[in-house]
């Protein structure tokens, strides 16, 4: 065997005579003989200098963070990243996600997640973080799985309307398979209150968002004394930077908290990998899926990091696993335990202070426009703009000005009309933010 082929032709004849067939073609008797080796019309062989400029003139016909101003969130969003993070991630010890097998021998991924469960509590007031989920939805997700086990003989999950509508179709292709009733979102503008007036005897869980999928703060206090007097959990989904200033879910009283990490450290790398952040009580510690990383002193009296719980379905039963949790997004644990560590409390506030304030002042610029108005009411950092013309005329215009709009949402709430959600994050200057008036001026 050499370095670059992996079989001798005498090792590829051992193993077809092995399994009783002459010719590698034999193979593919089943596929119709002309799809079986199509011609490729492939380019001239290249060298390494000639493919680098061909991959980097592809490269720069995409519109990247780095060569538009982004205005474009719903869920993932334009935050910065400082250069250490990726320093941290690539190194060797580090650039694997994979959960090891003997645990207790790899000290140094039990103290990363140990740190990043440690930080997310600090973050959101609540007792207990797991490590990790895929992304925001599957930890929405997995938040019901949870709560269908704790509150026994209930089959029914209310999601409030505001919710992500991409994480509420998470939350539906999930529970699928499921005798689990889904309701509470299927009527356009329907509010929390709508919500929780649907929350009875047979419901497990309340869903809710905030800041919502529109960008609107609400003050839950009080909502999840409601909820749990009808025996059911509240679970609140919140966006990581705004409990730099605002509301956390533990001072909501939230049984299960939810969030998309991505603003903690990652890039928007084309669509991820994310990393969903799950919390809960101690009381429910037992119920949650993924891993707990705890910490002990070993015969030495030395400190020592133990993987506490794992609930992996290799670990159980296929039969009784209610998660298919394993390795998950370790890596990007990682990033934001190294983002929020750089950060410290006062600089999560500083940036939450800034989305803030550049929001407002986007929101009071395109207020004065000529036939765009904005959504009223409290917001973080998106807000809902009226447009207009068709959002899709607007953004392509914007484009043309290496602009990324709004998302439109034509696509899920089509009783708003000519409507965008406009994102706006610490790296949005005042610069940016008007030429995105002027353009939008001129767009309209």
């Amino acid at each position: 065997m050499s370095h670059y082929i992996s079989i001798t032709e005498a090792e590829r004849a051992e193993m077809l005579a092995a399994i009783g067939v002459n010719r590698l073609e034999d193979l593919f008797a089943d596929v119709p003989e002309e799809w079986r080796f199509p011609r490729l019309d492939l380019p001239a062989p290249l060298s390494e200098a000639e493919l680098m400029r061909e991959l980097r003139a592809l490269s720069d016909a995409n519109a990247s963070a780095h060569s538009h101003s982004i205005f474009l969130g719903a869920g993932a969003y334009n935050h910065f990243v400082p250069a250490a993070v990726d320093q941290i991630l690539r190194r060797g010890e580090y650039y694997t996600a994979y959960t090891p097998y003997q645990p207790e021998i790899s000290q140094g991924t039990l103290q990363a997640i140990f740190e990043y469960q440690s930080l997310i509590c600090s973050l959101t007031g609540m007792e207990i973080a797991n490590a990790s989920h895929y992304d925001g939805g599957t930890a929405i997700a997995e938040a019901a799985i949870m709560a269908l086990n704790v509150v026994r003989n209930r089959r029914k999950i209310v999601v409030a309307r505001s919710v992500n509508p991409q994480y509420r179709a998470v939350l539906r292709t999930y529970l699928q398979a499921l005798d689990v009733r889904i309701t509470g979102d299927e009527t356009p503008g329907a509010t929390i209150e709508d919500a929780l007036a649907l929350v009875d005897d047979q419901t497990a869980l309340l869903i809710v968002q905030n800041p919502d999928f529109f960008g609107r703060l609400h003050d839950l206090r009080g909502l999840a004394a409601q909820v749990q007097t009808r025996g059911a959990l509240l679970c609140v989904h919140f966006d990581p930077i705004a409990l730099g200033l605002f509301q956390t879910p533990g001072e909501a009283g939230a049984d299960i908290a939810t969030a998309e990490g991505q603003p903690l450290g990652i890039g928007l790398n084309f669509g991820g990998p994310y990393l969903g952040i799950f919390t809960t009580r101690q009381k429910y510690v037992h119920k949650i899926a993924g891993r707990i990383v705890g910490v002990t002193r070993d015969v030495d009296g030395r400190l020592a990091y133990v993987l506490t719980l794992r609930a992996r379905e290799q670990d159980i039963r296929r039969e009784r696993a209610t998660s298919n949790i394993c390795t998950n997004q370790g890596l990007m644990a990682l990033a934001a335990t190294v983002y929020m560590s750089l950060l410290g409390r006062q600089g999560m506030r500083r940036v939450a202070e800034l989305c803030y304030h550049r929001a407002h002042y986007a929101a009071a610029q395109i207020a004065e426009l000529p036939g765009y108005s904005v959504e009223r009411g409290p917001f973080f950092k998106e807000f809902v703009v009226r447009c207009p013309r068709p959002v899709a005329e607007i953004n392509a215009a914007l484009r043309a000005q290496r602009i990324i709009g709004g998302y439109d949402l034509s696509q899920d709430e089509p009783q708003l009309g000519h409507a965008m959600l406009l994102a706006v994050t610490e790296m949005n200057s005042k610069a940016e933010i008007d030429r995105l008036a002027a353009a939008l001026r001129e767009a309209g």
